[in-house]
């Protein structure tokens, strides 16, 4: 028997000053038996940082041919492709040819292994752009997991605080690849 994704309810209040954007966001997450709750929350993160009324949630963990998240214009076509976690370079090559824009937001132990072997194929990607949370951040973020959410993104000149009712989540992020054409949004 197949196991069942669980699901999450997030109330996501998003206060960006660099890019003035605003808004809340009531959010379902199926976080599928695979996932764990350090990577839904990078999730959560990456949709907090890239706010907008057409940013979605795509497939599952286990949908090759879709981001972890994406915008998709009235057209169908994909303007934004987000991947969380340690994605294959061929994977993101072929996302630079589907999308305007593609992010990551690589994460866990093995994020500095995976950027060494990646860094030479993502250079040729103009349009990505790569981002490596510190796994103390990942797991702060994991640690505000629970199944009903009330949370806060601020983003400031930069900085990021993440936080619920109780704690605050200073978000640590490093750049490895910024894009390298005006592609992007």
């Amino acid at each position: 028997m197949a196991l069942k994704s669980t699901v999450f309810k997030a109330e996501l209040q998003v206060s960006d000053l660099d890019r003035h954007y605003y808004g809340t966001h009531s959010l379902t997450l199926a976080r599928h038996p695979s996932e764990t709750d350090e990577r839904m929350m990078v999730r959560l993160l990456a949709f907090a940082l890239n706010a907008d009324e057409a940013l979605a949630f795509a497939g599952d963990v286990s949908a090759q041919d879709e981001p972890s998240l994406w915008i998709k214009d009235l057209t169908g076509s994909i303007r934004l492709w987000i991947e969380a976690g340690l994605p294959e370079p061929r994977l993101l090559r072929k996302a630079a040819g589907r999308s305007t824009t593609v992010m990551v937001y690589a994460y866990g132990r093995g994020a500095d292994l995976w950027w060494a072997d990646a860094a030479g194929t993502c250079a040729q990607i103009d349009s990505l752009s790569a981002w490596k949370l510190p796994q103390a951040t990942s797991q702060a973020l994991a640690a505000l997991a629970k199944r009903s959410m009330q949370l806060q993104c601020l983003v400031q000149e930069g900085d990021v605080t993440f936080s619920d009712e109780s704690t605050s989540v200073v978000v640590e992020r490093v750049l490895l690849k910024a894009p390298t054409s005006r592609m992007g949004r």
